[in-house]
């Protein structure tokens, strides 16, 4: 090749191979520009997150939550809650029927406990009628519990136990919570899985629920925690790490059939310390009381029986020496209104009686044989209402 030939190839080597490398280089310079600008961008969500999951003092960013400062992570508020979270067992009596005597049952759920005493938070219907009531704790032991005192209207009971506590939860003020909040359940789903934990929000405030007895209960905390059979009477927790609702109701299908999800229902834990603290002191919670039995009348109800009134109580029985059989009510008649206030799909005897006290005089309007009627009663005094 003729040497002038030769640096002409020569030349043009060098020149494609310095506008590669001068590409290379302005690329990684723009590269680091733009990574450069990202970084400004990160550090912050970055850092939140890693001082949420490591909870250390000196870097923990504080979040608030409504008017509740919080400095801890979900993980920190389970370590703190569960060891005061149990499961509670018992067993059922088998039942004489026609067919013989029916074996017996077990029946379980979850508690929580609320004092250095020995006093343990769950519900009612848990422990119903339930003998050789035991709880499980969070380290496997089990020790035996006695049934201090139950009250089915607001569903809560309170157990008490001699042996250790191995710690006690915390309760808070559920009056403060607000849609949105992160809250968690703790419970024993299915009596077999102890101490599982899900996460969820606070969905409604208020929800009332009708049980199919004759009454509602009201002023629950709805959330999509997952709430299963055996969570009935555990804590839901705040991220304060505060008790603010007992776990009780689970919808898992409506009545047309549709299956639903995230419909759980907690009873609010300000309830639930007035109701216990009643429990504790006296055993039994005092109830306004009028002394019938009754089966309740809905539209449906009304217009397959063709009754004269669409909402109200159909009088089955009177308890003699009640406030009911002092005021000459009968066995047959319908009571329609307590206190000046007509029943109907918001208002339902039984939360209307407990709007009054005992040894109120209420006026009970009844109807009887085509005729409406106007009778002042004075309320007895019960452990459980009617």
């Amino acid at each position: 090749m003729p040497v002038k030939r030769f640096f002409y190839v020569f030349f043009l080597i060098v020149m494609v191979v310095g506008a590669a490398l001068a590409g290379v280089v302005a690329g990684g310079v723009a590269v680091y520009k733009v990574m450069a600008q990202k970084q400004t961008t990160i550090p912050v969500a970055s850092q939140l997150s890693t001082n949420l999951i490591n909870g250390s003092p000196s870097q923990t960013t504080k979040l608030f939550f409504g008017s509740t400062q919080i400095d801890t992570s979900i993980t920190q508020v389970v370590q703190n809650v569960g060891p005061a979270v149990v499961t509670v067992t018992g067993t059922i009596p088998g039942q004489s029927t026609f067919f013989g005597q029916s074996p017996a049952s077990t029946v379980s759920g979850t508690g929580v406990f609320i004092s250095a005493q020995g006093y343990i938070l769950t519900n009612d219907h848990v422990i119903s009628g339930a003998q050789n009531l035991t709880i499980t704790l969070a380290d496997g032991s089990t020790q035996p519990v006695t049934v201090v005192g139950a009250d089915q209207y607001s569903d809560i009971a309170v157990l008490k136990t001699t042996g250790k506590v191995p710690a006690v939860a915390t309760l808070g003020n559920s009056d403060l919570l607000k849609p949105g909040e992160t809250v968690i359940a703790i419970g024993s789903p299915l009596g077999q899985f102890q101490n599982t934990v899900t996460e969820g929000v606070v969905s409604a405030l208020n929800r009332s629920l009708d049980t199919g007895n004759g009454y509602t209960i009201n002023g629950l905390i709805q959330t999509d925690a997952a709430i299963n059979p055996g969570n009935s009477g555990g804590p839901l927790v705040d991220l304060a790490g505060e008790v603010i609702g007992i776990n009780s109701y689970l919808i898992s299908n409506s009545s047309s059939g549709t299956a639903v999800e995230g419909l759980g229902f907690s009873i609010a834990i300000n309830t639930a310390k007035a109701v216990a603290t009643q429990l504790i002191q006296s055993g039994s919670l005092v109830r306004p009381y009028l002394g019938i039995t009754f089966q309740v009348i809905t539209p449906d109800i009304a217009t397959t029986y063709s009754l004269p009134v669409q909402w109200g109580v159909y009088i089955t029985a009177i308890q003699s020496g009640s406030p009911a059989a002092a005021a000459k009510l009968q066995v047959g008649d319908i009571i329609t209104s307590v206190g000046g206030i007509a029943m109907d799909q918001n208002n339902d005897y039984i939360n209307l009686l407990f709007t009054h006290k005992p040894s109120d005089v209420v006026a009970i309007g009844y109807y009887r044989n085509g005729q409406t009627y106007i009778v002042n009663v004075t309320l007895g005094q019960s452990q459980s209402g009617g």
